[in-house]
């Protein structure tokens, strides 16, 4: 198999020392996603690239459910792919044996596409990004990319500002052990972009770093809070672009080009 001929940028791994978002961040996020939301719904749709009908499983925040990713699955369905939500509701975190949790999750989006020959795209946003990426390397049907908006692979709490929010959801915080953060920080091995922002107030910027597993692998910077990623309309651009790759033309994400040339990649099984 060929491998593509560019590679993203290097950055730099995620550091376990890293702080988490300001204070002051944190405070200003419910006015920025307030304007995200109203971005959102007076953006232009026109001009983008239109879908081919592939599956598209869209993974909620912590806290969040169905109706607060229903702009990106709407989004997503309005440009031509076969969208949905991951159908559990409320994403409250992990419950008990977090690999068997993550198995049982896995079998259900199994079922959610088994009937589609197309391989699927998964995106998560937060800690739903996370079940996107562990789901791809679980799942036995095809993937075809993974994409993240704000969310913290490292699997360290101290780097975000949600720990008081995931203790009223669930109880209690995850705990990780350094062999299971070790394999939440390894992509999967299909196309992965981290779509992130420096001005996130949750997650601290530099924990969606993802290291260079292999050649397929991007970090897009974007600017707006954590809460309205989900409906930033320079988020959804990303993403309508990179859900237009087809499987095997993989390419780097080019703010500045409408339609950059596709590089030769291998192909998604």
């Amino acid at each position: 198999m060929k491998k593509i001929a560019a590679r993203p940028r290097a950055v730099p791994m995620p550091s376990a020392v890293i702080p988490s978002p300001s204070w002051a961040l944190l405070g200003i996020e419910p006015l920025r996603a307030a304007m995200e939301y109203a971005s959102c719904r007076l953006m232009d749709r026109s001009g983008y690239p239109p879908g081919d009908g592939h599956p598209v499983i869209v993974f909620p925040g912590l806290a969040a459910d169905a109706q607060s990713i229903a702009p990106l699955v709407g989004f997503c369905h309005g440009l031509g792919y076969a969208a949905r939500d991951w159908g559990r509701g409320l994403n409250t975190g992990p419950i008990g044996d977090i690999d068997r949790w993550l198995d049982a999750l896995a079998a259900d989006v199994e079922a959610l596409v088994a009937d589609m020959p197309a391989p699927v795209s998964l995106i998560g946003w937060s800690l739903g990004g996370i079940y996107a990426r562990e789901v791809a390397k679980r799942i036995a049907l095809p993937v075809r990319q993974v994409i993240t908006i704000g969310t913290p692979i490292t699997g360290e709490a101290a780097q975000t500002n949600v720990s008081l929010l995931y203790r009223w959801v669930n109880g209690a915080l995850p705990v990780l052990d350094e062999d299971f953060k070790a394999r939440l920080i390894a992509a999967p091995q299909v196309p992965t972009t981290s779509i992130y922002s420096r001005s996130d107030g949750v997650v601290a910027w530099q924990a969606c770093l993802q290291p260079e597993d292999h050649p397929m692998i991007e970090n897009v910077e974007v600017d707006g809070s954590h809460c309205g990623l989900v409906w930033n309309p320079a988020v959804l651009k990303v993403i309508a672009d990179r859900l237009s790759n087809s499987p095997g033309a993989w390419r780097p994400y080019d703010r500045n080009a409408d339609a950059p040339a596709a590089l030769t990649a291998p192909a998604m099984n």
